[in-house]
């Protein structure tokens, strides 16, 4: 059977479900803030390792767990009724939210202190792997859980668009939900761009640990933007040899497939850097698909599977 909601009931299913994925953020920052940063301080983690892993984590633990989250949850189970909006609370509070740019601007510097201190300090390693057995943390690491606030802003701006699209054009509510849009996709453009960029390195890392750690390509200025297996022509024979090609930016990898079970995958056989070289296509008539890479450092003859 079909059920059909009016837009009334569809407007309050959009703020019910704010107000789910608001609670259960509100646990996330709580065990963030709560949890490992207290664990950590208590075990003599330095103070600047401390704020340089989880930055203003506190005032934004705050800002969800005393405010925004306490109204959502008055008008939306009590108040609903007589008083069906939630553009007015966020755009109320939507200006806080700028403390976000803080947290997002220091993502990259606390995921390296995570690893670099998980590394170094037994005790700091110890801590955070108590806590991540826990049930709380549902079998998911610190860093993922530090992600959460900077996937959270792109989620306000989702919610919010949904509910603007079911709200009547005449409705009180329009004015202050539109306030509210504008001031969060602001702050949602920051976090996107944090995303996309983490979502770079951890590409760059996998690349880096599939080749064993030889080449260091771990750089926010080096992006992959194509990769897979090719033939590489025998200059002597012609007979085709198995590679694999990693297409960057700014280089190209030239990689030989390496027979272990775990671990290393790949290991770079020429380096290749784009700025001067050449693509020639169709180099052997009698072949398909062959291509020529001619570089300074370089001339490989190949072919695509």
């Amino acid at each position: 059977m079909v059920v059909f909601c009016s837009e009334a009931q569809k407007l309050l299913n959009i703020a019910k479900e704010l107000l789910h994925t608001e609670e259960a953020y509100v646990k996330r920052l709580n065990l963030l803030d709560q949890v490992f940063c207290t664990k950590l301080t208590e075990a003599g983690i330095p103070q600047d390792v401390i704020t340089g892993i989880f930055s203003n984590i506190s005032s934004i633990y705050c800002f969800h767990d005393k405010f925004l989250l306490p109204e959502l949850k008055t008008r939306i189970t009590g108040e609903w009724d007589s008083n069906p909006r939630i553009g007015d609370i966020l755009q109320k509070l939507a200006p806080f939210m700028k403390m976000y740019g803080e947290y997002v601007k220091n993502f990259d510097r606390a995921m390296d202190l995570v690893n670099t201190w998980t590394q170094r300090s037994s005790q700091f390693k110890s801590v955070v792997q108590n806590i991540q057995k826990q049930d709380v943390c549902g079998n998911l690491t610190l860093q993922h859980h530090m992600l959460e606030p900077v996937q959270r802003i792109p989620r306000y701006e989702l919610l919010l668009k949904d509910y603007l699209k079911k709200l009547p054009d005449d409705a009180l509510d329009r004015k202050d939900a539109e306030k509210a849009l504008e001031l969060i996709s602001t702050a949602a453009n920051h976090s996107n761009a944090a995303i996309r960029k983490m979502e770079k390195m951890h590409k760059l890392l996998e690349v880096y640990e599939r080749l064993g750690g030889e080449e260091d390509i771990v750089n926010p200025a080096n992006e992959l933007i194509k990769e897979g297996h090719i033939k590489k022509m025998s200059a002597k024979n012609g007979t085709a040899q198995d590679r694999y090609l990693y297409l960057f930016n700014n280089m190209v990898l030239y990689c030989v497939p390496k027979l272990r079970l775990m671990g290393q995958k790949f290991s770079v056989r020429e380096r290749i850097d784009i700025a001067g070289m050449e693509v020639q296509e169709n180099v052997k008539q009698n072949l398909p698909h062959t291509f020529a890479i001619i570089g300074k450092q370089r001339s490989l003859e190949l072919q695509a599977r």
